[in-house]
């Protein structure tokens, strides 16, 4: 018989604890420039729009939400993609190869 599945431990943590979602995203984008596909990423974030901003950004972008990190607060995981599609420099919410927006309105 097999136990649950742990939850995959953080090879990077970005802090956007005071932060809306919109600069958390910015923060993001740049913290995972350079890192390799496959990264766990742990995202501490106070925005109460983070729970449904977060899973839209990575949908939009290509990188996997893998949810809440069990036993914290505020705290959200996803795994970065060899594939991700990149959003626009000031704008994490529009591709920057113009492919179809997400969500808009601020976050």
């Amino acid at each position: 018989m097999t136990g649950p599945v742990p939850f995959p431990e953080a090879g990077l943590t970005v802090d956007g604890t005071g932060l809306l979602c919109v600069t958390l995203l910015l923060r993001l984008r740049g913290r995972i420039a350079g890192a390799a596909p496959g990264t766990v990423v742990h995202v501490v974030a106070t925005d109460p729009a983070a729970p449904l901003d977060l899973p839209a950004w990575c949908h939009l972008t290509g990188h996997v939400y893998l949810g809440p990190v069990p036993g914290t607060e505020r705290v959200y995981a996803l795994r970065l993609s060899a594939d991700a599609r990149p959003t626009g420099a000031d704008s994490p919410w529009h591709r920057a190869d113009g492919g179809a927006d997400g969500p808009s309105g601020p976050g």
